[in-house]
């Protein structure tokens, strides 16, 4: 159920991007946000240097405050064109102005705009009921050019034109009109504008083409078969002669505003100069020779600033300064026809790489990629815009990548609790804490299916029960039965041993699964070990109350067994099973024969090495095998490290050796020297073993061909 509401999730994500992207479901957030990023990108790229070819000559505060307040007259203005092309020699200069009403002084205004390279300002309107003053200039290209094919320009039903004394004397013309998006921002400018039916330039291009010549404006449509969605042109081109300049545009037949800096005086993007200087003659001739000036205002009472994603009071006619800079560098930022498309398989993309790789990925490496492939996207992204000014949507990826982590890790966090609860119910009985611990750290790795592995086996009995149980009433020998099983199953988990089960009073454990142990062998031995030494306070607690010793029988024993979930239907448990358990139960029992508290298969010895102390037993063979095994017992460190010890054990191997080899009159002398010198040794039932074994072998002799291998015939 879970994986299906994963599923659900992550498939509803992408048909909701998929929608956006494609245009049968805008989300206005998703929107927002790739605005949000392109204007951080915008922000963070800013050139931040002064375009050099174009100044604002700006009607701003000082302005105001040496000639009067705005509007000024006519004649004023005549005084400021003359000034800029007779003294200045400015190469072209465009009004960020309209001039709707007639003056007195339009005469000396039109004598001064007549034949140069002036480009007047137009304002566009919508609305109902929208106004219509002044004249326009002619349209920028003849409707033929668009045979008959469908553009989605920006339409305007009203205009405020120039008076017709003015527009006569300077037949060029751009509209000033910004395009701020639904968060009243002012982020780029549409081209070219329909009126009418008749198409109208932006400021900004009017004044390219006047300082260049005025060459043709040719819209270039897109190829056949090849319309983009909802209409538009591929890019709008300068053709003079055999020479064009291609300017790329996005569906609305608009670019980008390559903003240069903040914007104002200070910003350093342009330098601004005052009208009242101008005037004045305050400015050395030829100061602004070739330069492409616009005239505007900036002074905050007049009203023309506008938000924009450099800043919130940015100079309208900086706007057009910033768009001619990016005209003449040919540095456009654009949205491609092809930005839908590119959405579209980015989000496949992403849904596709992510959701197949999350699942397979623990939390660490799983971040990691994600990481990875939203860098990824806006490193390309970043390159595209900066490299080949296209912008192009990243929001929508960015999104669905946080949206397929988010849900890939929740489901991971959720199925993961559900496999942990699910190893503690299945191992806890058996496993430590900090095991089962280690297990959830990856629980699909572990099961409690059937598999053959080699591990070390336990079997653990407790001495002299009967005694002690006819001396004590049923709740004191239910304590005593608890402490012993608590004591001895904290030494097994000390040392990462799995607790099988309790049987009668005896246990059963093993080393090297569920969790895998390379060195179950030796874990196994040193839990031995410790089970014997903490038996020493439960009996001297059992000695002053007056009760006899409890004592342990433990058998070890390495090999490949079977481990897993085994049992009926009606009751299982993780349990082992094989020929090396059984051995396991077989050397258990010899204990009591050789009056030791614990004994080692060869198997188990050889696993461990000499990281212990060993006292080699005996070569026996147990009821039911064919084969031979030598049984050792590991020594405490403090006694193995005694002189007394290293003379012990060599007198004992060599009475071994004389044992294996028939000689009993001098396995006997050496016994007999064992028990002598060594009196009190916790191995002298050994030796009365082996003394006692030699007297029946002088009645009845071994086979031939006897490997030294003693035979118990019960179990």
């Amino acid at each position: 159920m879970l994986l299906f509401l994963r599923a659900a999730l992550l498939v509803l994500a992408l048909l909701a991007a998929l929608a956006h992207a494609s245009g049968l479901m805008p989300l206005r957030f998703v929107g927002q946000l790739d605005r949000a990023i392109a204007d951080t990108r915008l922000r963070a790229t800013l050139p931040g240097t002064r375009d050099e070819r174009i100044v604002i000559v700006a009607i701003d505060e000082k302005s105001l405050a040496d000639v009067g307040r705005w509007p000024w007259p006519r004649e004023r203005l005549a005084a400021l064109v003359d000034e800029l092309f007779e003294r200045q020699h400015v190469a072209a200069l465009g009004f960020d102005i309209v001039f709707a009403e007639p003056e007195v002084g339009d005469t000396r205004f039109s004598a001064a705009l007549r034949g140069r390279p002036v480009v007047l300002g137009f304002f566009l309107n919508d609305g109902p009921g929208s106004a219509r003053s002044g004249v326009l200039p002619a349209p920028a290209f003849d409707n033929a050019l668009l045979q008959g094919q469908p553009v989605a320009f920006t339409r305007w039903t009203g205009y405020a034109g120039n008076v017709a004394a003015l527009a006569d004397a300077a037949p060029s013309a751009g509209y000033f009109n910004h395009w701020p998006d639904d968060d009243g921002l002012v982020r780029s400018v549409p081209l070219l504008a329909e009126l009418n039916g008749a198409h109208y330039e932006t400021l900004a291009l009017a004044l390219l083409r006047r300082s260049i010549g005025l060459p043709a404006v040719v819209p270039v449509l897109p190829p056949a078969g090849l319309a983009r969605a909802g209409g538009g042109l591929e890019a709008v081109s300068l053709r003079q002669g055999a020479s064009a300049l291609q300017i790329p545009v996005d569906a609305r037949v608009a670019v980008r505003v390559p903003f240069r800096g903040p914007g104002g005086a200070g910003g350093g993007s342009f330098e601004h100069v005052s009208a009242s200087d101008v005037l004045a003659g305050r400015l050395a001739p030829g100061r602004l020779a070739g330069k492409l000036v616009f005239v505007g205002t900036t002074a905050i009472g007049v009203f023309d600033m506008r938000p924009t994603p450099v800043a919130q009071v940015f100079p309208g006619v900086e706007v057009h300064a910033n768009l001619l800079s990016g005209l003449l560098d040919g540095r456009l930022d654009y949205e491609p026809d092809w930005a839908r498309g590119f959405e579209v398989v980015q989000l496949l993309v992403v849904a596709l790489l992510l959701g197949l790789l999350l699942p397979r990925l623990r939390a660490g490496p799983g971040v990691a990629a994600t990481l990875a492939v939203a860098a990824a996207l806006g490193v390309l992204n970043l390159w595209l815009a900066i490299a080949r000014h296209e912008i192009l949507p990243l929001a929508s990826a960015l999104l669905l990548t946080a949206w397929v982590f988010s849900v890939t890790t929740s489901w991971g966090y959720v199925a993961e609790g559900r496999r942990r609860r699910s190893l503690a119910r299945l191992f806890g009985a058996y496993v430590p804490p900090e095991l089962v611990k280690q297990m959830a750290r990856n629980p699909g790795a572990y099961t409690m299916q059937a598999e053959n592995r080699v591990l070390t086996v336990m079997f653990c009995d407790m001495r002299n029960f009967t005694r002690v149980s006819e001396s004590l009433p049923p709740e004191e020998l239910r304590a005593l039965v608890n402490r012993f099983f608590s004591t001895m199953t904290a030494a097994i988990r000390d040392q990462r041993g799995t607790l099988d089960k309790y049987i009668g009073d005896a246990i059963m454990a093993f080393w090297g699964a569920p969790v895998p142990d390379d060195a179950h062998a030796e874990h196994a031995v040193r839990a031995a070990l410790a089970m014997i030494e903490r038996l020493q306070p439960l009996n001297a607690d059992l000695r002053a109350r007056g009760l006899p010793d409890i004592g342990v029988g433990i058998g070890l024993n390495s090999g490949l067994v079977c481990v897993g979930d085994m049992g009926s239907d009606i009751r299982r448990s993780y349990t082992v099973m094989g020929d090396a358990v059984n051995l396991a139960s077989r050397i258990e029992s010899l204990t009591r024969h050789y009056g030791l508290d614990l004994l080692v298969g060869e198997s188990t010895r050889s696993a461990v090495g000499d990281s212990v102390h060993w006292l080699e037993v005996d070569r026996v063979r147990v009821k039911g095998k064919s084969h031979a095994v030598t049984l050792f017992t590991p020594v405490a460190q403090a006694v193995a490290c005694t002189p007394r010890f290293a003379d012990e054990s060599r007198e004992w191997q060599l009475a071994l050796a004389a044992y294996r080899l028939h000689h009993w009159d001098e396995a006997q002398a050496r016994l007999a020297e064992l028990g002598a010198q060594f009196n009190g040794s916790p191995f002298a039932g050994l030796y009365r073993q082996l003394d006692e074994r030699i007297v029946q072998f002088r009645v009845t002799p071994p086979p031939p061909g006897w490997d030294g291998a003693f035979t118990f015939e019960s179990k």
